[in-house]
Protein backbone atom coordinates (compact mmCIF):
# COMPACT_ATOMS: atom_id res chain seq x y z
CA UNK A 1 0.00 0.00 0.00
CA UNK A 2 1.55 3.19 -0.90
CA UNK A 3 2.06 6.41 1.45
CA UNK A 4 0.25 9.32 0.89
CA UNK A 5 3.49 11.10 0.25
CA UNK A 6 4.36 8.63 -2.72
CA UNK A 7 1.15 8.92 -4.09
CA UNK A 8 1.44 13.04 -3.90
CA UNK A 9 4.38 12.40 -6.00
CA UNK A 10 3.52 10.07 -7.92
CA UNK A 11 0.17 12.16 -9.39
CA UNK A 12 2.81 14.98 -9.18
CA UNK A 13 5.37 13.08 -11.67
CA UNK A 14 1.92 11.99 -14.29
CA UNK A 15 0.63 15.48 -14.35
CA UNK A 16 4.36 16.72 -15.81
CA UNK A 17 3.87 14.49 -18.49
CA UNK A 18 0.56 15.40 -19.17
CA UNK A 19 1.12 18.58 -19.39
CA UNK A 20 4.64 17.96 -21.62
CA UNK A 21 3.32 15.53 -23.62
CA UNK A 22 -0.23 14.48 -23.67
CA UNK A 23 -1.85 18.30 -23.12
CA UNK A 24 0.93 20.40 -23.44
CA UNK A 25 -0.05 23.93 -22.20
CA UNK A 26 1.59 25.34 -25.60
CA UNK A 27 -1.15 23.80 -27.52
CA UNK A 28 -4.65 24.43 -25.04
CA UNK A 29 -7.01 26.76 -25.92
CA UNK A 30 -6.66 30.65 -24.84
CA UNK A 31 -9.23 32.53 -23.48
CA UNK A 32 -9.48 36.69 -23.38
CA UNK A 33 -11.01 37.29 -20.07
CA UNK A 34 -11.77 40.81 -18.98
CA UNK A 35 -9.79 41.69 -16.06
CA UNK A 36 -12.19 42.22 -13.45
CA UNK A 37 -13.42 38.46 -13.89
CA UNK A 38 -9.40 36.88 -13.90
CA UNK A 39 -8.90 36.07 -10.87
CA UNK A 40 -7.47 32.88 -9.89
CA UNK A 41 -7.35 32.26 -13.80
CA UNK A 42 -4.04 30.58 -14.78
CA UNK A 43 -2.19 33.35 -17.14
CA UNK A 44 -1.31 32.29 -20.42
CA UNK A 45 1.39 34.56 -21.86
CA UNK A 46 3.21 37.17 -20.19
CA UNK A 47 2.01 40.68 -20.02
CA UNK A 48 4.41 43.31 -20.56
CA UNK A 49 4.04 46.72 -19.68
CA UNK A 50 2.85 49.55 -21.66
CA UNK A 51 4.38 52.25 -20.13
CA UNK A 52 7.50 53.02 -17.85
CA UNK A 53 5.96 53.16 -13.98
CA UNK A 54 6.45 56.25 -12.97
CA UNK A 55 5.93 57.45 -16.56
CA UNK A 56 7.68 60.55 -15.54
CA UNK A 57 9.79 61.82 -12.26
CA UNK A 58 7.03 62.05 -9.25
CA UNK A 59 8.06 63.71 -6.03
CA UNK A 60 8.19 61.45 -2.51
CA UNK A 61 7.41 64.35 -0.81
CA UNK A 62 5.26 67.75 0.01
CA UNK A 63 8.28 70.77 -0.66
CA UNK A 64 9.98 72.39 -2.86
CA UNK A 65 11.17 71.02 -6.65
CA UNK A 66 14.46 73.01 -7.28
CA UNK A 67 15.90 73.62 -10.56
CA UNK A 68 19.49 72.16 -11.60
CA UNK A 69 22.51 74.19 -10.60
CA UNK A 70 21.08 75.84 -7.75
CA UNK A 71 22.92 76.33 -4.20
CA UNK A 72 21.15 73.28 -1.66
CA UNK A 73 23.11 74.98 1.21
CA UNK A 74 21.77 75.02 4.73
CA UNK A 75 20.69 79.05 5.02
CA UNK A 76 20.36 79.39 1.00
CA UNK A 77 17.00 80.97 -0.29
CA UNK A 78 15.53 79.89 -3.59
CA UNK A 79 12.87 82.14 -4.88
CA UNK A 80 9.23 80.13 -5.19
CA UNK A 81 7.49 80.45 -8.44
CA UNK A 82 5.10 78.20 -8.87
CA UNK A 83 3.24 75.42 -7.86
CA UNK A 84 2.94 71.56 -9.30
CA UNK A 85 0.33 69.11 -8.13
CA UNK A 86 -1.26 65.41 -8.79
CA UNK A 87 -2.71 65.80 -12.02
CA UNK A 88 -1.85 69.54 -12.64
CA UNK A 89 1.95 69.54 -13.52
CA UNK A 90 3.76 73.09 -13.87
CA UNK A 91 5.21 73.31 -17.37
CA UNK A 92 7.00 76.74 -17.95
CA UNK A 93 11.00 77.46 -17.34
CA UNK A 94 12.75 77.29 -14.17
CA UNK A 95 15.67 79.03 -13.86
CA UNK A 96 19.33 78.22 -11.48
CA UNK A 97 17.89 79.45 -7.96
CA UNK A 98 14.39 79.06 -8.36
CA UNK A 99 11.85 76.36 -7.63
CA UNK A 100 8.07 75.57 -7.69
CA UNK A 101 5.41 74.43 -4.59
CA UNK A 102 5.21 70.27 -5.23
CA UNK A 103 2.93 68.01 -3.51
CA UNK A 104 3.10 63.62 -3.12
CA UNK A 105 2.90 62.60 -6.66
CA UNK A 106 2.26 65.82 -8.46
CA UNK A 107 4.85 65.73 -11.40
CA UNK A 108 8.85 66.91 -10.79
CA UNK A 109 9.15 69.67 -13.41
CA UNK A 110 12.44 68.33 -15.90
CA UNK A 111 14.50 71.02 -15.00
CA UNK A 112 14.13 70.07 -11.18
CA UNK A 113 16.73 67.60 -10.10
CA UNK A 114 15.77 67.49 -6.13
CA UNK A 115 12.49 67.58 -3.73
CA UNK A 116 13.27 69.26 -0.31
CA UNK A 117 11.11 68.26 2.53
CA UNK A 118 8.89 71.58 3.44
CA UNK A 119 10.27 70.40 6.90
CA UNK A 120 13.96 71.63 6.02
CA UNK A 121 13.01 74.80 4.91
CA UNK A 122 11.74 77.69 6.70
CA UNK A 123 7.84 77.05 5.45
CA UNK A 124 6.15 76.56 8.74
CA UNK A 125 7.39 79.99 9.64
CA UNK A 126 6.47 81.92 6.85
CA UNK A 127 2.99 80.56 5.22
CA UNK A 128 1.00 82.82 6.99
CA UNK A 129 2.12 85.85 5.07
CA UNK A 130 2.32 83.74 1.59
CA UNK A 131 0.62 85.00 -1.46
CA UNK A 132 0.74 82.23 -3.66
CA UNK A 133 -0.16 84.46 -6.86
CA UNK A 134 3.24 85.76 -6.73
CA UNK A 135 6.90 84.56 -6.19
CA UNK A 136 8.11 84.47 -2.65
CA UNK A 137 11.32 83.06 -0.92
CA UNK A 138 11.96 80.32 1.11
CA UNK A 139 15.16 79.67 3.50
CA UNK A 140 16.75 75.60 3.56
CA UNK A 141 17.31 74.71 6.74
CA UNK A 142 19.38 71.64 5.89
CA UNK A 143 21.96 71.25 3.08
CA UNK A 144 19.82 69.23 0.65
CA UNK A 145 21.11 66.20 -2.32
CA UNK A 146 20.25 66.39 -5.93
CA UNK A 147 18.01 63.56 -6.54
CA UNK A 148 16.32 63.65 -2.72
CA UNK A 149 13.16 62.28 -2.96
CA UNK A 150 11.92 61.76 -6.60
CA UNK A 151 10.87 58.85 -7.32
CA UNK A 152 12.26 58.47 -11.08
CA UNK A 153 10.47 57.60 -14.18
CA UNK A 154 10.44 53.85 -14.80
CA UNK A 155 12.13 52.86 -11.10
CA UNK A 156 9.46 50.68 -10.39
CA UNK A 157 8.70 49.35 -14.24
CA UNK A 158 10.29 49.55 -17.62
CA UNK A 159 8.28 50.45 -20.43
CA UNK A 160 8.33 46.22 -22.05
CA UNK A 161 9.16 44.68 -18.98
CA UNK A 162 7.59 41.72 -18.14
CA UNK A 163 5.39 42.24 -15.20
CA UNK A 164 3.73 39.25 -14.47
CA UNK A 165 4.92 35.78 -16.48
CA UNK A 166 2.88 32.71 -18.15
CA UNK A 167 1.32 30.34 -15.08
CA UNK A 168 0.65 32.90 -12.89
CA UNK A 169 -2.12 32.64 -10.57
CA UNK A 170 -4.25 35.65 -11.02
CA UNK A 171 -4.57 37.08 -7.54
CA UNK A 172 -5.99 40.98 -6.01
CA UNK A 173 -2.41 42.00 -6.30
CA UNK A 174 -2.24 41.06 -9.71
CA UNK A 175 -5.42 43.01 -10.76
CA UNK A 176 -4.43 45.88 -9.06
CA UNK A 177 -0.95 45.89 -11.22
CA UNK A 178 -2.81 45.14 -14.22
CA UNK A 179 -5.44 47.53 -13.72
CA UNK A 180 -2.92 50.54 -12.82
CA UNK A 181 -1.35 49.69 -16.50
CA UNK A 182 -4.65 50.04 -17.86
CA UNK A 183 -5.09 46.44 -19.00
CA UNK A 184 -8.62 45.76 -18.99
CA UNK A 185 -8.44 42.15 -20.59
CA UNK A 186 -5.79 39.04 -20.26
CA UNK A 187 -5.36 35.78 -21.91
CA UNK A 188 -5.87 32.93 -19.49
CA UNK A 189 -5.89 29.51 -20.28
CA UNK A 190 -9.09 27.67 -21.02
CA UNK A 191 -10.65 26.23 -17.58
CA UNK A 192 -10.04 22.71 -17.24
CA UNK A 193 -13.68 20.41 -17.56
CA UNK A 194 -13.89 18.64 -14.36
CA UNK A 195 -16.81 15.52 -14.29
CA UNK A 196 -18.60 14.70 -11.25
CA UNK A 197 -20.33 11.45 -10.53
CA UNK A 198 -21.65 10.25 -7.24
CA UNK A 199 -23.12 6.24 -7.34
CA UNK A 200 -25.00 4.49 -4.96
CA UNK A 201 -28.48 2.87 -4.74
CA UNK A 202 -29.08 4.32 -1.65
CA UNK A 203 -28.32 8.10 -2.76
CA UNK A 204 -31.04 10.82 -3.05
CA UNK A 205 -30.20 14.33 -4.81
CA UNK A 206 -30.66 16.86 -2.33
CA UNK A 207 -34.08 18.66 -2.51
CA UNK A 208 -35.81 15.57 -3.45
CA UNK A 209 -37.66 13.68 -0.81
CA UNK A 210 -36.37 10.55 1.38
CA UNK A 211 -38.89 7.33 0.45
CA UNK A 212 -37.64 5.14 2.97
CA UNK A 213 -35.10 4.29 5.52
CA UNK A 214 -32.41 3.15 3.90
CA UNK A 215 -32.09 6.55 1.76
CA UNK A 216 -29.59 8.86 2.69
CA UNK A 217 -29.08 12.51 0.80
CA UNK A 218 -25.86 12.76 -2.01
CA UNK A 219 -24.00 14.90 0.60
CA UNK A 220 -20.81 14.13 -1.31
CA UNK A 221 -21.37 16.05 -4.68
CA UNK A 222 -22.23 19.24 -2.78
CA UNK A 223 -19.02 19.15 -0.68
CA UNK A 224 -16.91 18.25 -3.69
CA UNK A 225 -18.13 21.25 -5.84
CA UNK A 226 -17.43 23.64 -3.11
CA UNK A 227 -14.22 22.43 -2.61
CA UNK A 228 -13.70 23.22 -5.78
CA UNK A 229 -15.08 26.13 -5.93
CA UNK A 230 -11.90 28.42 -6.17
CA UNK A 231 -10.29 26.72 -9.04
CA UNK A 232 -10.40 27.78 -12.73
CA UNK A 233 -12.69 24.89 -14.24
CA UNK A 234 -15.92 24.34 -15.39
CA UNK A 235 -18.19 21.28 -13.44
CA UNK A 236 -20.21 18.95 -15.21
CA UNK A 237 -22.51 16.88 -13.58
CA UNK A 238 -22.98 13.46 -14.06
CA UNK A 239 -25.54 12.83 -11.29
CA UNK A 240 -25.82 9.88 -9.24
CA UNK A 241 -24.92 6.64 -10.73
CA UNK A 242 -26.81 3.61 -9.49
CA UNK A 243 -24.84 0.53 -8.40
CA UNK A 244 -25.11 -1.11 -11.66
CA UNK A 245 -22.26 -2.29 -13.38
CA UNK A 246 -23.99 -1.33 -17.41
CA UNK A 247 -24.93 1.98 -15.77
CA UNK A 248 -21.95 2.61 -14.38
CA UNK A 249 -19.87 2.02 -17.56
CA UNK A 250 -22.55 4.31 -19.58
CA UNK A 251 -22.10 7.39 -17.07
CA UNK A 252 -17.60 6.83 -17.31
CA UNK A 253 -17.78 6.10 -21.16
CA UNK A 254 -19.91 9.43 -21.77
CA UNK A 255 -17.70 11.53 -18.86
CA UNK A 256 -14.94 11.03 -20.98
CA UNK A 257 -15.51 11.94 -24.08
CA UNK A 258 -16.37 15.45 -22.65
CA UNK A 259 -13.87 16.06 -19.19
CA UNK A 260 -10.16 16.44 -18.78
CA UNK A 261 -10.64 15.25 -15.48
CA UNK A 262 -13.48 12.72 -14.07
CA UNK A 263 -14.01 12.65 -9.74
CA UNK A 264 -16.15 9.96 -8.61
CA UNK A 265 -17.25 8.98 -4.73
CA UNK A 266 -18.14 5.69 -3.60
CA UNK A 267 -18.10 3.07 -5.74
CA UNK A 268 -14.07 2.31 -5.14
CA UNK A 269 -13.92 -0.11 -2.33
CA UNK A 270 -14.03 -3.92 -2.77
CA UNK A 271 -18.05 -4.44 -1.99
CA UNK A 272 -19.80 -6.44 -4.05
CA UNK A 273 -21.65 -3.51 -5.26
CA UNK A 274 -18.67 -1.62 -6.13
CA UNK A 275 -18.25 -1.48 -9.86
CA UNK A 276 -16.23 1.77 -10.51
CA UNK A 277 -12.61 0.10 -10.50
CA UNK A 278 -14.13 -2.31 -12.91
CA UNK A 279 -14.89 0.11 -15.50
CA UNK A 280 -11.84 2.29 -15.12
CA UNK A 281 -10.01 -1.04 -15.96
CA UNK A 282 -11.88 -1.49 -18.78
CA UNK A 283 -12.02 1.90 -19.87
CA UNK A 284 -8.36 2.90 -18.83
CA UNK A 285 -5.96 1.74 -16.11
CA UNK A 286 -5.85 2.17 -12.04
CA UNK A 287 -2.08 3.88 -11.53
CA UNK A 288 -2.77 3.36 -7.87
CA UNK A 289 -4.99 2.08 -5.74
CA UNK A 290 -5.09 2.32 -1.68
CA UNK A 291 -3.02 4.35 0.51
CA UNK A 292 -1.89 4.41 4.17
CA UNK A 293 -3.91 7.29 5.15
CA UNK A 294 -6.77 7.29 7.68
CA UNK A 295 -9.46 7.75 6.61
CA UNK A 296 -9.56 7.64 3.30
CA UNK A 297 -7.26 4.67 2.51
CA UNK A 298 -9.83 3.19 -1.04
CA UNK A 299 -8.62 5.92 -2.68
CA UNK A 300 -8.41 5.68 -6.18
CA UNK A 301 -5.91 7.34 -9.07
CA UNK A 302 -6.23 6.36 -12.51
CA UNK A 303 -6.64 7.38 -16.17
CA UNK A 304 -9.75 6.83 -18.92
CA UNK A 305 -7.91 6.30 -22.21
CA UNK A 306 -9.21 3.87 -24.38
CA UNK A 307 -9.91 5.07 -28.26
CA UNK A 308 -9.38 8.94 -26.85
CA UNK A 309 -6.37 11.48 -28.11
CA UNK A 310 -5.88 12.46 -24.82
CA UNK A 311 -6.08 10.48 -21.57
CA UNK A 312 -8.68 11.79 -19.15
CA UNK A 313 -7.64 11.97 -15.15
CA UNK A 314 -9.35 10.22 -12.70
CA UNK A 315 -10.01 10.22 -8.76
CA UNK A 316 -12.01 8.13 -7.25
CA UNK A 317 -12.93 9.40 -3.71
CA UNK A 318 -14.14 6.94 -1.15
CA UNK A 319 -18.15 7.50 -0.08
CA UNK A 320 -18.15 8.97 3.31
CA UNK A 321 -18.04 12.69 3.35
CA UNK A 322 -14.48 13.21 5.76
CA UNK A 323 -12.48 10.42 3.37
CA UNK A 324 -13.68 13.17 0.12
CA UNK A 325 -12.78 16.14 2.15
CA UNK A 326 -9.27 14.88 3.03
CA UNK A 327 -8.95 13.06 -0.49
CA UNK A 328 -9.92 16.77 -2.22
CA UNK A 329 -7.17 18.35 0.00
CA UNK A 330 -4.18 16.12 -0.18
CA UNK A 331 -4.55 15.10 -3.57
CA UNK A 332 -7.11 16.43 -5.96
CA UNK A 333 -6.90 20.54 -5.46
CA UNK A 334 -3.23 20.33 -5.68
CA UNK A 335 -3.06 18.11 -8.86
CA UNK A 336 -5.97 20.38 -10.82
CA UNK A 337 -4.14 23.18 -10.16
CA UNK A 338 -1.19 21.64 -11.75
CA UNK A 339 -2.77 20.63 -14.46
CA UNK A 340 -4.26 23.90 -14.85
CA UNK A 341 -0.77 24.87 -15.69
CA UNK A 342 -0.05 26.87 -13.23
CA UNK A 343 3.32 27.23 -12.25
CA UNK A 344 5.16 25.24 -8.40
CA UNK A 345 5.14 28.60 -6.54
CA UNK A 346 1.48 29.85 -8.00
CA UNK A 347 0.00 26.91 -6.72
CA UNK A 348 -2.06 27.31 -3.03
CA UNK A 349 -0.20 25.19 -0.43
CA UNK A 350 -1.89 23.50 2.65
CA UNK A 351 -0.13 25.18 5.41
CA UNK A 352 0.39 23.47 8.64
CA UNK A 353 1.51 24.58 12.17
CA UNK A 354 3.13 23.31 15.16
CA UNK A 355 0.36 23.18 18.03
CA UNK A 356 0.44 22.26 21.92
CA UNK A 357 -2.34 19.49 22.11
CA UNK A 358 -4.59 19.89 24.83
CA UNK A 359 -6.16 16.01 25.35
CA UNK A 360 -4.81 12.95 24.97
CA UNK A 361 -5.64 11.13 21.23
CA UNK A 362 -5.84 7.65 20.59
CA UNK A 363 -3.92 6.36 17.34
CA UNK A 364 -2.48 2.65 15.62
CA UNK A 365 0.65 2.59 13.40
CA UNK A 366 0.08 1.73 10.05
CA UNK A 367 -1.45 4.88 8.56
CA UNK A 368 -0.65 8.79 8.73
CA UNK A 369 -4.22 9.69 10.31
CA UNK A 370 -6.47 13.09 9.90
CA UNK A 371 -8.06 13.64 13.39
CA UNK A 372 -10.76 16.61 13.29
CA UNK A 373 -9.74 19.31 15.70
CA UNK A 374 -10.29 22.68 16.96
CA UNK A 375 -7.30 25.29 16.95
CA UNK A 376 -7.00 28.12 18.74
CA UNK A 377 -4.64 30.39 20.64
CA UNK A 378 -3.94 30.76 24.10
CA UNK A 379 -3.78 34.31 26.22
CA UNK A 380 0.12 34.41 25.35
CA UNK A 381 -0.64 33.59 21.71
CA UNK A 382 0.70 30.04 21.36
CA UNK A 383 -1.41 27.86 19.32
CA UNK A 384 -3.05 24.79 20.81
CA UNK A 385 -5.56 22.14 19.49
CA UNK A 386 -8.35 19.93 21.28
CA UNK A 387 -9.06 16.70 19.39
CA UNK A 388 -12.78 15.54 19.28
CA UNK A 389 -13.02 12.12 21.15
CA UNK A 390 -14.69 10.11 19.04
CA UNK A 391 -13.04 10.02 15.23
CA UNK A 392 -15.52 7.97 13.02
CA UNK A 393 -15.62 9.04 9.36
CA UNK A 394 -18.94 9.18 9.66
CA UNK A 395 -19.40 11.80 11.89
CA UNK A 396 -20.45 15.05 10.35
CA UNK A 397 -21.42 17.30 12.48
CA UNK A 398 -17.79 16.70 13.81
CA UNK A 399 -16.28 18.40 10.76
CA UNK A 400 -18.25 21.10 10.20
CA UNK A 401 -17.08 22.12 14.35
CA UNK A 402 -13.94 21.19 13.20
CA UNK A 403 -11.53 24.18 11.98
CA UNK A 404 -8.31 21.72 11.67
CA UNK A 405 -6.55 18.14 11.19
CA UNK A 406 -4.04 17.36 13.62
CA UNK A 407 -1.99 15.31 11.10
CA UNK A 408 -0.01 12.24 12.72
CA UNK A 409 2.59 9.84 10.87
CA UNK A 410 2.26 6.86 9.74
CA UNK A 411 4.51 5.11 12.38
CA UNK A 412 2.91 6.92 15.30
CA UNK A 413 0.92 6.06 18.21
CA UNK A 414 -1.49 7.37 20.78
CA UNK A 415 -0.16 10.98 22.01
CA UNK A 416 -0.22 13.11 25.26
CA UNK A 417 -1.45 16.27 26.26
CA UNK A 418 0.83 18.67 26.09
CA UNK A 419 2.75 17.34 22.95
CA UNK A 420 3.34 19.47 19.74
CA UNK A 421 1.54 17.91 17.20
CA UNK A 422 1.63 19.10 13.35
CA UNK A 423 -1.85 21.04 12.55
CA UNK A 424 -3.13 21.54 9.53
CA UNK A 425 -5.71 24.35 9.40
CA UNK A 426 -8.31 24.23 6.97
CA UNK A 427 -8.22 26.30 3.87
CA UNK A 428 -11.46 27.93 4.26
CA UNK A 429 -10.36 29.24 8.05
CA UNK A 430 -7.50 31.65 6.45
CA UNK A 431 -9.02 32.52 3.20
Amino acid sequence: MITMEELQAAIKLRINDYNDMDFPLQKRAINTCDLLDSHNRILAQDITSPFDVPRQNLSAMDGYAIADGSDLSEGNTIEIIGESQAGSAYTSVIAAGQGVRIFTGAVVPKCCDTVIMQENTNFADIRDTIDKSQPYNITLTQTAKINNNIRAQGEEIESGEAVLKIGKRLNSADISLLANLGISQVSVFQPLVVGVLATGDELVTIGDELQSLAQIYNSNTPTLKSLLSDLPIVIRDYGIIPDNLDKTTAAVHEAMQHCDVLISTAGVSVGDYDFLTTVIETLGQINHYKVAMKPGKPFVFGELNKNLDKPVLYFGLPGNPLSTVVGTLQFVIPALWQMSGATVSEQPMLLTIKARLTNDIRKSPGRKDFQRGILSQDNAGNYQVECFSNQQSHRIKQLSRANCFVVLNKDSSNVIAGSDVVVQPFPWLHR
